[in-house]
């Protein structure tokens, strides 16, 4: 991805980002999709849940009656996070668009640290947990090399201004 570059696929195969934006937002802008309270609904039909900071624990967890506080010591509060009902998949969504350097850098390597701490959130449920990061093309830069061969190696994932349909498991919009 260039920024202001031009051409490229008119296929839309994910969720566009240039800054911090609402899931909500970004979906309710979308053929097909609509949103419904923390309801994603695809032609009418729910295929998955919304939430953002808390929540994910007063409203996701208190549904599967899980007490956060018997599981971790502090609560984490994501971005935003998807619940894909066909796979059972919960993804944790971190967006981070900087101009600049600066505190993010060190943010990037706390993905393993966290992703654990989301999964044993939830433990005892049949639950998957994705954790994955939305960046701005500053973190295309070299330096940034190793700190992304590192989440990927953590088994996280991160996406330059884009969060794909595929990885996620959702359909894709005509």
């Amino acid at each position: 991805m260039i920024k202001g570059g031009i051409g490229g696929s008119k296929t839309l195969t994910g969720l566009e980002f240039e800054k911090r934006v609402d899931l909500r937002e970004v979906f309710g802008k979308l053929k097909d999709y609509s949103v419904k309270g923390n309801e994603l609904l695809y032609n009418g039909k729910m295929v998955a849940k919304l939430f953002k900071k808390n929540e994910l624990y007063n409203k996701f967890l208190k549904e599967l009656k899980v007490d956060w506080s018997g599981k971790l010591s502090k609560k984490m509060l994501p971005d935003e996070t998807i619940f894909v009902l066909s796979n059972k998949t919960l993804f944790i969504i971190e967006m981070k668009f900087q101009k600049v350097a600066g505190s993010v850098d060190e943010k990037l390597q706390t993905c393993d640290f966290k992703k654990k701490q989301y999964q044993k959130l939830l433990s005892g449920t049949d639950i998957k947990v994705e954790y994955c990061y939305i960046l701005s093309d500053w973190f295309m830069h070299p330096s940034y090399k190793d700190t992304l061969n590192y989440v990927l190696s953590v088994d996280c994932k991160y996406f330059f201004e884009t969060l794909p349909f595929e990885f996620l498991g959702l359909p894709q919009p005509e």
